[in-house]
């Protein structure tokens, strides 16, 4: 039952991820919000608990047990592709950061892939945060 509840889980992230979907792509060198997002995708796809722990805004750490979670029923979970730009790299408070790409991951024998969408990228006490997906 646990099984199932949890592929549940990730066809409905999946469901949202595509819905939310959009271009992107760039140079990340100069563009913190980005790297910031693409740090915590790599925490979080790897389970990498105290990185993800660092990555997640304040507002989002009421869900922080999901986000630890997320991966933790699948193997070979890895992220092909990936590539992430902010609307506004000069952003000072918040900015939508979109990323193209995705995440492959084994349930049992059947190979699913999570498309990367757009994200939420906050400023808390100078440093970038991952705050859920956006439009």
């Amino acid at each position: 039952m646990k099984r199932a509840q949890t592929l549940l889980l990730l066809i409905l992230l999946l469901g949202c991820l595509s819905a939310c979907a959009g271009g992107g792509g760039g140079d990340t060198a100069d563009d913190r919000p980005a790297i910031a997002v693409e740090d915590y995708l790599t925490a979080k796809v790897s389970g990498n608990a105290e990185a993800i722990r660092a990555g997640l805004c304040a507002e989002m750490e009421a869900v922080l047990e999901r986000e630890l979670r997320t991966f933790e029923s699948v193997s070979n979970a890895a992220i092909e592709g990936m590539s992430c730009a902010s609307d506004d790299p000069a952003a000072t408070t918040e900015t939508a950061v979109r990323c193209t790409g995705q995440i492959v991951a084994l349930y049992g024998t059947e190979e699913t892939t999570f498309p990367l969408a757009a994200y939420r990228a906050v400023n808390e006490d100078g440093e970038w945060k991952w705050c859920g997906e956006t439009e």
